[in-house]
């Protein structure tokens, strides 16, 4: 069954691409409200925020990790996320300036009341970090809110991932979850992206699947598109020179309209995996197949042999396909040398057997959609 979100069908013609703001905003209002505008500048289809309380997230004194320390986040976890919270009416602002703008709101809960604030806001899906894919009764909540829950599943084991699966089953049996690939390496390094793992998770739970992309490359999303993922997300930042943890991994406003834009191309190039003579093939298709040729004079009434016959440009005659369905029959009138047959030109062998010849095979613009290899959000389980 297709998944939708808002008004978007995840499917193979346009992958759904949402640029996260994250916490690049460094708790700043008017830095979020110009991120909105830079993401759908940029041709992003969603903006994604993080909605967080430090004090209920984070158990005082955590430590940070390896990558928030080099970015001098400081050593204690809260109170680094603390000073990038924002709070719920400064989020509806965001929201609105959203609808206003024309782009989607989104953002991250990381507990249920912050779950139960953004289904105020009326969001089109719900994104559970991969932080939280063990965190059952979050993700219940999710599940059961009837959005989409785009789930990410970075530094994840394998029962881990099944376990979450089988959570969502037990609440909805389907079009409610997309599993994004997600690599926990702030920035990945391009040997662990590992975007083969987006056809590995469709083919292993028969899920839409998409591509949370922590790498600085800007082609990432378009080989991410190319290995199945219908929904892409990307991490950006106004200025990736300004302090914070997440901007090592962020694209600045031109290279994210770039990877968006190589995405796009990418779409176009894919095409729709239909097999058959494409629109753009039918002249040379007319000039460059063959038809079957007399190699020679055949007289009326000779019978056709294959020493008679070749196969020359264009078509339009009868195909080569069909050299075996026409010998022994008869010439029908005199037929010169070089001469494209036709089946007006012949006639079988014995006419009082009445044997009619056979039908011209009708022309096919294309064969039926096969089942293709591209998998996650693009394929259909």
């Amino acid at each position: 069954m297709p998944l939708a979100i808002g008004d978007h069908e995840l499917g193979p013609q346009r992958a759904w691409v949402i640029a996260e703001a994250g916490i690049n905003h460094h708790g700043s209002i008017d830095a979020a409200l110009r991120m909105v505008g830079v993401a759908h500048e940029a041709g992003a289809d969603a903006i994604k925020f993080q909605v967080f309380s430090a004090e209920r997230l984070v158990s005082p004194g955590a430590p940070t990790a390896d990558y928030q320390r080099q970015a001098r986040a400081g050593a204690d976890q809260r109170e680094l996320l603390r000073r990038v919270e924002l709070s719920h009416d400064e989020y509806g602002r965001i929201a609105q300036h959203c609808h206003q703008v024309g782009i989607e709101f989104l953002a991250t809960p990381f507990d249920a009341l912050d779950l139960q604030f953004l289904l105020t806001l009326r969001v089109p899906a719900i994104k559970i970090a991969s932080t939280d894919l063990t965190n059952r009764p979050l993700l219940e909540a999710a599940f059961a809110s009837g959005l989409p829950v785009l789930l990410s599943t970075g530094a994840a084991l394998g029962q881990e991932i099944d376990q979450a699966v089988a959570w969502y089953r037990r609440v909805r049996e389907s079009g409610g979850l997309v599993l994004l690939h997600c690599v926990s390496s702030y920035p990945t390094p391009p040997e662990a992206a590992n975007l083969r793992a987006i056809g590995t998770l469709y083919r292993r739970y028969g899920l839409p699947v998409g591509y949370s992309d922590h790498t600085t490359s800007r082609l990432s999303g378009a080989l991410a598109l190319a290995a199945g993922a219908g929904l892409i997300e990307k991490h950006f930042s106004l200025d990736s020179h300004l302090p914070g943890p997440d901007q090592a991994m962020s694209l600045e406003p031109a290279a994210l309209a770039e990877y968006i834009a190589r995405i796009r191309q990418s779409e176009t190039l894919m095409g729709t995996g239909r097999l058959g003579c494409a629109e753009v093939e039918k002249d040379v298709r007319r000039v460059a197949r063959r038809s079957i040729v007399a190699q020679r004079d055949i007289a009326a009434g000779q019978t056709v042999t294959r020493e008679m016959l070749t196969a020359k440009r264009p078509a339009g005659g009868i195909d080569p396909a069909r050299f075996q369905e026409i010998l022994g029959w008869r010439a029908a009138r005199d037929i010169p040398r070089n001469s494209a047959l036709s089946w007006q030109m012949l006639q079988p062998q014995h006419p009082d057997e009445n044997q009619p010849a056979p039908a011209r095979p009708a022309e096919q613009d294309s064969l039926p959609e096969l089942e293709t290899v591209r998998s996650g959000a693009t394929a259909r389980p």
